[in-house]
């Protein structure tokens, strides 16, 4: 029985969410088991250039799976032919992986996931299944879409989201640094969430967000950043719609991200692991170690941007 009367919860906000058509669920990595169980899929091919909770999910449920590198441009590296049941999981990284290039990989490979984490206005293409992460771009707790027309006959239980809050509100009163192990412990937790369907707090949150707003800003951000630092930066890059971050490539990144912590300018080191699973004089290792993703999202102005590209040119200096 409804419950009437009492104390307020949250409001009913706006319902415009930027990828409505698709199905909603939980978190990337279960958008993923979802294809893994919809399409039957007994093996996955996986860049080495990845987080290793990709790799982690394949080994917790049964799942075959192989390294393949990267080339310079994040493009796989892989001669195969794949066989009845094999994907090729395909990291659209810093949103370099373009239109173009997704249907030209699609018409080699066949078989293909796309993951989308870091392209969250890169629409999807027809006939490609494609992740989203919500997190990644937005302040939100958990949450994924995807994009495909395999059908899992599950019914999936609704997420709950209200016990992972604290480091999304700690972080709007307060300061990110001061909740940071919050952040740290919801990863956690998240990793072993089961696959479940979007909450009503992520839908509720995701449908008030001012997408265009935030595309623009983004788009607005990484424009300054790329012509203040083109000549700085080792990538090709192409200008992504809605970027994710700016992926300026140096030397001794470790180094000058630590040194930049220190003036709380925050550049992760996105995938640890690749520093322990690769060599160093391999691709993977370079990129994880010495790409800086610069933040260019909606939190910040060109002011801000100014104020970026002065400290980042001040260490890059100090390592000359």
């Amino acid at each position: 029985m409804k419950e009437i009367g009492g104390y307020f919860g949250m409001e009913e906000l706006a319902h415009k969410e930027f990828h409505s058509d698709l199905i909603a669920l939980n978190t990337g990595r279960n958008a993923l088991l979802y294809l893994l169980k919809a399409r039957r899929i007994t093996k996955l091919y996986i860049p080495y250039y990845l987080c290793d909770s990709v790799s982690q999910l394949l080994e917790k449920h049964g799942y075959e799976f192989e390294y393949y590198h990267v080339d310079q441009e994040f493009q796989p590296i892989l001669d195969v032919k794949l066989k009845p049941g094999e994907y090729l999981y395909i990291v659209n990284f810093y949103g370099q992986i373009t239109e173009e290039k997704t249907r030209a990989l699609k018409q080699h490979y066949g078989q293909v996931i796309l993951d989308h984490s870091q392209a969250f206005f890169q629409k999807p293409l027809p006939g490609i299944d494609t992740i989203y992460s919500c997190r990644k771009f937005f302040g939100v707790p958990d949450g994924a879409y995807l994009a495909t027309d395999a059908i899992l006959h599950e019914e999936l239980e609704q997420d709950l989201s209200q016990g992972r809050m604290k480091h999304i509100l700690g972080r709007y009163e307060r300061t990110g640094s001061e909740h940071y192990t919050d952040f740290q412990d919801n990863d956690d937790v998240l990793g072993e969430t089961p696959l479940r369907a979007m909450s009503k707090v992520t839908h509720n949150l995701m449908g008030a967000i001012d997408y265009d707003r935030s595309c623009r800003i983004r788009n607005e951000n990484y424009a300054y950043l790329e012509n203040q630092l083109d000549g700085e930066n080792s990538l090709k890059l192409v200008m992504p719609d809605g970027a994710f971050a700016y992926p300026l490539l140096v030397e001794d990144g470790i180094p000058i991200r630590n040194r930049l912590a220190e003036h709380k300018i925050y550049i992760p080191l996105l995938w640890p692991n690749v520093l322990d699973d690769c060599p160093e004089d391999s691709i993977e290792y370079q990129y994880a170690a010495n790409i800086l993703p610069l933040p260019c999202d909606q939190r910040y102005g060109v002011g801000d941007m100014a104020y970026l590209v002065e400290m980042v040119k001040k260490q890059l200096s100090y390592n000359s």
